[in-house]
Parts: structure tokens; sequence; C-alpha cells
């Protein structure tokens, strides 16, 4: 198993993660950058693959989010009937 020669990722530092994290506190450009991240070549792996899940978790939000109006929003309106 040692002779295979697999390429390996460098990994990424906490201070990279840090100033991840930082950026992607910042409201629009941290959603750009999380795009950029997932999908860009440049990206280590392991960023690339945290960004995308990232990406799918909000979908996920935003998708629950809008059910969360539609029901509220449907049962405040026959509530005022």
């Amino acid at each position: 198993m040692d002779d295979l020669n697999l390429p390996t990722n460098p990994v990424v530092k906490t201070s990279e993660w840090f100033l991840t994290l930082l950026i992607t506190a910042i409201p629009i450009v941290g959603f750009v950058m999380l795009f950029v991240w997932a999908f860009g070549s440049g990206a280590n792996p392991s960023k690339a693959n945290w960004a995308k899940a990232t990406l799918i978790w909000m979908a996920i939000g935003l998708v629950a989010l809008i059910l969360w109006g539609v029901i509220f929003g449907v049962a405040f309106m026959n509530a005022m009937q």
C-alpha cells in the first residue's frame, strides 16, 4: 500500500480557517466566495468540500424558510377572514 504514490493535499491551517470564516461572515462577499471555493479550481479539496456542504445547508435553510413563510402566511390569512 505504501507504493501507490497517491497525491496528498496540504492541510488547511487554523489561520486559514479563521480567515475563511471571517470572509464568509461578510454578507455578499462571503456568499460569492463560497461559490469560488466550492467550484473554483484553486481551492484546497477540504475547503471546497466544506464550501459545497455550506451551500447545501444554506439551500436547505432557504427552502425551510420559504415553507415556514407559506404555512404561517396561509394560517394568518385564514385567521384574518
